[in-house]
């Protein structure tokens, strides 16, 4: 061998040995601070940190802002930043401290001598527990399509029975489908959703409020892994006759967590900035289909006993987002058949609504992990179709797909659409209500818990408020043939504007109201035969009732 060619790949070899041994040697740790001294940030000021919807959420179920929600003090991170070795990755305002990476102890050891330091801790590497949906299959469904769809205003096509199973079509026939509602999905990647067709509709009316990836940094989450985008075409998908979501008039930020190309326990702290972010944009439900349950190194395995809800980041973190307002829906897993079985983190949470997996006839699926948490609650809060639901595939095509990952969103989108009726409810009375309505509310168990939710039952003690009862207010007649009518008994209620929405939710008629009148005439005669949506918006709500136009 020529000498000059040798001694190139030995040159070669030793600095990829260097560089190998760096990257090596930088290690992720958690630095837990002991307070906020010094903040420039105050709780009499939340606009500085957060949005106004954020801040309105509060003031509506009486959330106080708390000192959790003022960020960590910047000095204290300037301070570990400019530690040699040291890279701040992350700063967590909800459990104050960062997570950094560092090339050596002695680094590590510094940043122990700070006074504002409590300790510190290594992160590892755990599992992913999410199971991806199998390639695209021919519907093995085409009768059950074809008959059921023609029974509901809407084509769902492929996605009716996931849908009827819960009744969120009950509340679809209503106008309920999700208008107002913000979903925080935090995922692994939404692949093409930027070009899948059953995503035009929330893409052109603007449904898609924002994106993060907090895995690489930046904005872009369509490059990524398919999972999210399979998780959020069971909310948000719309082409009638092929599938439509539980939420298709709902709003969605899309963020990033997860890095399937590696499992540590960073993704638990991509999770807990996804969710203090989803909280800062004023996001009503966040919806997660992760789970974690193993380290690479089985001595740092989450064991069952930590399954209490206080002990995971993740898990105590989802506890902070329910508690800030947020109806956080988060999978199972799919262990059930493993010799694990168990529930995985954040699922362990007591404040959020745990989802297990059904089948088309209600049984649980085998894989759906079970309860209870070590603390004796029962687990999972909540069941949704997840054996064959049906999912969008990255150029549009659908096919029936496996785990708690897709029976979570299901039921998410239907959480929204519920919520559109009862916005007075807090989310914790949300989650009160929704068992009530469930299956098997009588005698939960650790396999579905309360049950399969009914989205159209309205529990004892709870009144069922109906357009033509709210505000005073009444549309007639129905069915109508070219003029429809609207009554207002009480000229006071505020009224700014009224719509008329087609089944795909296109605005067909608006007019911006500036005057108290006590009746409204709309000529619709040019309007096709079929069901129509009223919608009133007025200075306190927005009220849908579904009309019918006869001929």
């Amino acid at each position: 061998m020529d000498m000059n060619k040798l001694a190139l790949k030995l040159v070669l070899v030793f600095l990829l040995s260097l560089f190998s041994n760096s990257f090596i040697s930088q290690k992720k740790y958690w630095v837990k601070l002991k307070d906020k001294n010094g903040t420039p940030y105050t709780i009499a000021n939340p606009s500085a940190f957060l949005s106004q919807k954020s801040i309105d959420r509060r003031v509506a179920f009486g959330i106080p802002v708390h000192y959790s929600d003022l960020p960590v003090t910047p000095s204290y991170i300037s301070q570990v930043e400019n530690v040699a070795g040291v890279t701040v990755l992350y700063a967590s305002k909800w459990l104050n401290g960062l997570v950094i990476s560092a090339t050596n102890t002695l680094a590590l050891n510094t940043i122990k001598t700070f006074s504002f330091v409590l300790d510190t801790s290594r992160v590892n590497r755990y599992k992913l527990d999410y199971q991806k949906a199998p390639n695209f299959r021919p519907s093995a469904e085409k009768n059950e399509i074809t008959s059921s769809a023609t029974s509901s205003g809407y084509n769902y096509g492929v996605s009716y029975w996931q849908n009827k199973q819960i009744n969120v079509d009950c509340l679809h026939n209503q106008g309920l489908r999700g208008f107002g509602m913000c979903i925080a999905v935090l995922d692994a990647g939404f692949f093409n959703v930027d070009g899948n067709p059953l995503f035009d509709s929330i893409r052109n009316r603007g449904r898609i409020l924002g994106t993060r990836d907090f895995v690489s940094g930046g904005n872009s989450v369509y490059d990524d892994d398919a999972h999210g985008m399979y998780v959020l075409s069971c909310m948000a998908a719309i082409k009638p006759g092929v599938m439509i979501g539980s939420a298709p008039d709902a709003d969605y930020w899309l963020l990033r967590t997860e890095d399937t190309g590696s499992e540590t326990l960073t993704e638990e702290y991509n999770w807990i900035r996804g969710a203090e972010f989803a909280d800062s944009v004023g996001a009503h439900i966040l919806t997660t289909s992760l789970g974690y349950t193993q380290f690479d190194n089985t001595v740092q395995n989450h064991t069952y006993s930590t399954l209490n809800g206080r002990t995971a980041p993740m898990s105590i973190a989802a506890n902070m987002a329910a508690r800030k307002g947020m109806f956080v829906l988060n999978a199972a897993g799919n262990e059930g058949a493993s010799a694990w079985q168990y529930i995985g983190v954040p699922a362990d949470a007591d404040s959020i609504c745990t989802v297990g997996a059904i089948d088309s006839l209600g049984l649980v699926a085998s894989f759906s992990s079970i309860g209870p948490t070590f603390d004796g609650r029962t687990k999972p809060d909540l069941v949704a179709r997840g054996v064959d639901t049906w999912v969008s595939s990255p150029t549009g095509q659908v096919f029936p797909g496996n785990g708690t990952s897709f029976a979570t969103p299901v039921l998410a989108g239907a959480v929204a659409c519920y919520w559109q009726a009862h916005r007075s409810f807090s989310n914790i009375k949300m989650l009160d209500t929704l068992r009530k309505t469930a299956s098997n509310a009588a005698l939960p168990n650790n396999s579905i818990g309360w049950g399969i939710p009914n989205m159209c039952a309205i529990p004892v003690g709870i009144k069922n408020l109906k357009l033509n009862d709210a505000l005073g207010i009444k549309v007639f007649p129905n069915p109508f043939s070219s003029v429809l009518s609207i009554e207002f008994t009480d000229a006071t209620n505020g009224l700014k504007q009224i719509q008329v929405l087609d089944v795909s939710g296109k605005v067909l008629y608006s007019e911006p109201i500036t005057t108290s009148l006590s009746l409204y005439n709309l000529n619709l005669e040019n309007l096709a035969r079929g069901f129509y949506f009223v919608k009133l918006i007025t200075s306190s709500a927005t009220l849908t009732q579904k009309v019918i136009k006869s001929e």
